[in-house]
């Protein structure tokens, strides 16, 4: 299926590992060239060669930008470099590193304020920085990654808990206020995700039940309908349609890519 991608400009936040880096192959696949930012440089510079060679040929042009996402200046300097690099902005992947984890009591105010700088405030700032751009065109894509845990509250993620909702109510908002410019802007709420860093937590916690790392996942699988962990490229799958032209009357909305876990009717 042509997606009507090929060319188009796009800034993928956290794209280093995990759900962002899949979701910049997901589009270099389509020909799209991409803005990569992450804090850590090297792991940076390593996904953008691992894209360019997975990509087999069909990715535009990759530049890879350190940036702290906690950091108002350095998103700008982003958008500065994405602009003067390719003249223009069609897609936003708005993505960070999942907020401080901690049982309630522990959550003191620097955690909280971390926890929205990092999830809440790295989202308003690139999606600000943004749109004046896609305004000049008529024409964008904006899709942020959040978490079942905006739409099916998870005991021990707190801070994400309450954060996350409020990034689907900035989503629907903005949607509304821009759709007629032609900006398009969704949500993506992962599950259980087979990522990197969800390995490294299941072998430690495999560990310590004295199991194995496969008895660990599919206990956990229990309550998801299709009895497994998502991957990575499955998110990915969901980002590049909903950042496509194939997508043209989805706006507003919130896509759960979980193999059924989410429970509730809305």
């Amino acid at each position: 299926m042509e997606l009507g991608l090929r060319g188009r400009v796009a800034i993928v936040c956290a794209a280093s590992q995990g759900l962002g880096k899949a979701a910049a192959l997901g589009l270099a696949r389509e020909g799209v060239h991409l803005v990569m930012c992450s804090r850590n440089r090297r792991a940076l510079a390593q996904a953008a060669k691992d894209i360019r060679e997975q990509a087999e040929g069909q990715a535009g042009d990759i530049l890879p930008v350190s940036v702290d996402l906690t950091k108002p200046r350095q998103i700008t300097s982003l958008v500065a470099q994405a602009v003067k690099r390719f003249g223009r902005i069609d897609i936003l992947v708005a993505n960070a590193g999942g907020p401080p984890v901690a049982p309630f009591p522990a959550l003191d105010d620097r955690k909280w304020e971390e926890g929205i700088g990092l999830t809440l405030m790295s989202t308003i700032r690139c999606i600000r920085a943004v749109l004046p751009h896609m305004q000049k065109r008529q024409w964008g894509r904006i899709i942020t990654i959040t978490s079942i845990a905006a739409r099916q509250p998870i005991n021990d993620l707190v801070i994400s808990s309450t954060l996350r909702p409020g990034i689907h109510g900035l989503t629907r908002v903005l949607a509304n206020q821009y759709g007629k410019e032609g900006i398009l802007i969704n949500a993506v709420a992962p599950g259980f995700m087979l990522t990197g860093r969800m390995r490294e937590i299941g072998a430690a916690r495999a560990a310590e039940k004295h199991t194995s790392i496969e008895e660990y996942f599919a206990h956990q699988s229990r309550e998801v309908p299709l009895q497994r962990y998502g991957n990575p490229e499955e998110l990915a799958n969901a980002i590049v349609f909903l950042a496509s032209e194939k997508a043209s009357y989805i706006t507003g909305a919130t896509l759960s890519v979980d193999g059924g876990l989410m429970k509730g009717v809305f």
